[in-house]
């Protein structure tokens, strides 16, 4: 009876194993599935820059240190900037009130 109950343990024990190598085998298929999409992304990223190749080391050596992006001859790196406030007219009156 204790053989029986040995056996059927052990049976287990060998379903779970071969379930957990399974499982580890598809996390692993997975991961790498993960890591060529970021890739992927990546690449399609660089591209939408507009970066010539002689000058995309450059551009990611300078983030990398850290230090200021330079222009590249390809257009504008970064973000917009916002277009300055516009002036406001002020009447000679304005001006009067203003300095009282």
């Amino acid at each position: 009876m204790a053989t029986s109950k040995t056996a059927k343990i052990l049976a287990d024990i060998e379903k779970t194993k071969a379930k957990l190598a399974e499982q580890q085998a598809k996390l692993k298929e997975l991961e790498a599935k993960k890591t060529e999409v970021e890739n992927m992304e990546i690449v399609d990223m660089v591209r939408g820059m507009s970066i010539p190749l002689d000058e995309l080391a450059a551009f990611l050596q300078n983030i990398k240190g850290g230090k200021p992006q330079p222009a590249t001859s390809s257009g504008q790196v970064g973000p917009k900037p916002k277009p300055p406030a516009p002036e406001k007219n002020i009447t000679d009156k304005e001006a009067q009130l203003n300095e009282e």
